[in-house]
């Protein structure tokens, strides 16, 4: 496997599956203790300061065209779809979540990790 094929993997799926793993976690932990109609509102609040620097971190002083951004927005954004609802919607079956949160949460998924590495993983 070349060393694109490698760093693609770990910047799409990999990366992404992540992400959306440790907000899943905290949101089965913090449901416990918050309110349904707050806890999209709260998990966003602490995570995306995290996934900013999380993405800094992975994509600063990068030489990435901005279709290689563009393309990992998508699969972080496909995940956070795919996985949401299968691992959400059918599998707990909420009475209502897709509510606002959910859609920031979407939009913040996709333009993060294209933001940031426009921004930063650009020479």
């Amino acid at each position: 496997m070349s060393k694109l094929a490698k760093t693609r993997l770990i910047d799409a799926p990999l990366l992404g599956i992540f992400v959306w793993f440790i907000g899943y976690l905290a949101g089965i932990v913090l449901y416990f203790f918050l309110s349904p109609g707050i806890l999209g509102w709260v998990l966003f609040a602490i995570f995306t300061p995290i996934i900013i620097l999380l993405c800094y971190k992975r994509f600063d002083r990068r030489e990435e065209s901005i279709s290689y951004y563009a393309f990992v927005a998508v699969v972080w954004l496909i995940v956070a779809l795919v996985f949401d609802y299968l691992f959400l919607v059918k599998l707990l079956n909420p009475p209502a979540y897709y509510k606002p949160d959910v859609y920031v949460y979407y939009a913040s998924t996709f333009l993060i990790p294209l933001l940031i590495g426009v921004k930063f993983g650009r020479k």
